[in-house]
C-alpha cells in the first residue's frame, strides 16, 4: 500500500468525524494488514503505541494539566490579573493588556492554550463587558492571548517536540521565552490601536481600578505574591538544574495545591477528587492521541516517507527562504486542521531532516513549528481557542475568528521574525 493511499484513508477518517487517535489507529494497521510482508504488523503498531507512552519526559505533560486545573480552581488567574490591572488599568487599552499578559503568566503555569483561555476567559471577559469593551473583541483577545500558554514555558507542545526530535526541553523552553513576550508585546500594540480608534470608558475603568489603587500596592502584591511566585519556582527549578521538566511539573502539582487549600483557602479536600476527574478527563485523550501518532510516525517511517518528501521538497526548493516559506504554509495549513500533539508528532520526523539540510538548529524549528501550531488554535474550522471561548460567551465561533483576525495578522508577522531572524529563538542558548 502506497504513502498516499495511507494519508488518504487517514484524511477520510478525520473527514467523516472519527477521533483523530482511532483514524490514526487505523491508518497504522492498514500498511500491514493489506501487506503481510510489510515490517509493521498489528503486534508492531500496539508494541509501538505502548512504547510511545513509555517516557519519562511524557509525565510532565498529565501534571502540568493537573496543576493547571488546580491553579484555575484556585482563583490564581485573577490574582495575576488584580497585579497587571494595578500597572497598567489607567493607560491606552490598560485591561486589554492586563489580559494579555495575565496569559503571559498563566502559560508559564500551565503549559497549555486551551487551558489558559479557559482560566483567564472565565474571569477576565465579564469584567472587560462590565468595563464597556465589545464582547466579540473581548473574547477575541482572550482566545488569541491564550495561545501563548504554549509558546511561554512550561510548554506540552515543546515537551511533546522534545519527544519527536530528540532536542532539550529545557533548551526549547529557554528559547520560547523571548518568542512569547515578543508576540505578547505585538498583541499589546494592536489592542492600543484598537482602543484609540473605538475609544474606552474610562469613567468606569477608572472606577474599577481606583478600587485597587484603594487597596494599595502592598495589599495587592501581598495578596498576589503566591500566585506570581508559581511560575518563578517552576521555570527556576529547571534552569537552575534543581529538577528536570519533569520533577518540575510535580512541584508544580504539589505547590498549586498546597497554596490554594492552605494559602488561599480556594479549594477544599473534597475538592480534589473532582480535580483529579476533570485533569484525567483532559489528559486522556492526548494519550490516546499520543501512542497512535508514535506508531504512525514509526509506520511512515518504514514506508519511508521522511526520505521521499526530504528529496522531493529539497528538490523543488533550493533556495532556503522559499523551502522556508513552504514549510511555513504547510504548518499553518495543518495546523488550522490537525490538533497540535498529533501534529508535532507526526511531522517533526518528516520536516526535521529537511531544515537541518539547509542548516537550521533543531531547536529554532521547534520553535518555528509550535508558534504556526499556535496559531492553528484560532483559525477555523478547529481552532480549539476559538470553540472553548464561544463556550464562555455563546458567541459564534466564526465572530470571534473575524474579530481574531488582525491579531492573527501580528503573530503572523512574529512568525516571519522567527522563522528568518535565528537570534530571536537562540538568543539564551
Amino acid at each position: 500500500m502506497s504513502a498516499v493511499v495511507v494519508f488518504l484513508i487517514f484524511v477520510i477518517c478525520l473527514v467523516i468525524a472519527i477521533p483523530v487517535s482511532i483514524s490514526l489507529g487505523i491508518a497504522s494497521v492498514l500498511p500491514g494488514a493489506f501487506d503481510p510482508s510489510f515490517t509493521a504488523s498489528g503486534q508492531f503498531v500496539i508494541r509501538s503505541m505502548l512504547g510511545g507512552i513509555d517516557s519519562f519526559p511524557l509525565l510532565a505533560v498529565p501534571m502540568f494539566v493537573l496543576s493547571g486545573i488546580v491553579m484555575a480552581k484556585g482563583g490564581i488567574s485573577k490574582k495575576l490579573f488584580d497585579v497587571f490591572a494595578f500597572f497598567l488599568g489607567k493607560l491606552t487599552a490598560g485591561i486589554p493588556c492586563a489580559v494579555i499578559v495575565t496569559c503571559l503568566f498563566y502559560g508559564a503555569i500551565s503549559g497549555s492554550a486551551p487551558a489558559t483561555v479557559a482560566a483567564v476567559g472565565s474571569m477576565t471577559i465579564p469584567i472587560l463587558v462590565k468595563l464597556g469593551y465589545d464582547k466579540a473583541f473581548s473574547t477575541a483577545v482572550v482566545a488569541v492571548a491564550g495561545g501563548l500558554g504554549v509558546i511561554i514555558p512550561p510548554s506540552i507542545p515543546f515537551i511533546m517536540y522534545g519527544m519527536a526530535s530528540g532536542a532539550s526541553v529545557s533548551d526549547l523552553f529557554l528559547s520560547g521565552i523571548i518568542p512569547g513576550l515578543l508576540i505578547g508585546g505585538l498583541l499589546m500594540l494592536y489592542a492600543i490601536y484598537y482602543c484609540k480608534k473605538n475609544g474606552e470608558d474610562k469613567e468606569k475603568i477608572n472606577a474599577v481600578v481606583g478600587e485597587l489603587h484603594a487597596k494599595g500596592l502592598l495589599s495587592v502584591l501581598k495578596d498576589s505574591f503566591f500566585a506570581l511566585l508559581s511560575p518563578v519556582i517552576i521555570l527556576g527549578c529547571i534552569y537552575s538544574g534543581i529538577a528536570s521538566p519533569t520533577e518540575a511539573a510535580v512541584i508544580s502539582v504539589f505547590y498549586a495545591l498546597f497554596v490554594s487549600l492552605f494559602l488561599y483557602r480556594s479549594i477544599r479536600m473534597r475538592d480534589i477528587w473532582g480535580i483529579m476527574l476533570e485533569s484525567v478527563r483532559t489528559y486522556a485523550p492526548i494519550m490516546f492521541i499520543l501512542a497512535a501518532s508514535v506508531a504512525f510516525s514509526r509506520v511512515l517511517t518504514l514506508m519511508q516517507v521522511p526520505q521521499a518528501v526530504s528529496g522531493w521538497i529539497l528538490a523543488h526548493f533550493t533556495n532556503k527562504v522559499a523551502l522556508l516559506l513552504v514549510i511555513n504554509l504547510f504548518l499553518l495549513l495543518v495546523g488550522m486542521v490537525m490538533d497540535t500533539t498529533p501534529a508535532i508528532l507526526i511531522l517533526t520526523p518528516i520536516l526535521l531532516p529537511i531544515v537541518e539540510a539547509v542548516g537550521m538548529h533543531p531547536v529554532h524549528f521547534g520553535i518555528m513549528m509550535v508558534v504556526n501550531l499556535a496559531i492553528g488554535f484560532v483559525t477555523p474550522p478547529i481552532g480549539v481557542n476559538l470553540f472553548v471561548a464561544s463556550s464562555l460567551t455563546d458567541i459564534p465561533v466564526m465572530k470571534i475568528a473575524a474579530k481574531a483576525m488582525p491579531m492573527i495578522a501580528y503573530f503572523l508577522l512574529a512568525l516571519l521574525l522567527l522563522a528568518f531572524v535565528p537570534g530571536i529563538s537562540m538568543a539564551f542558548l
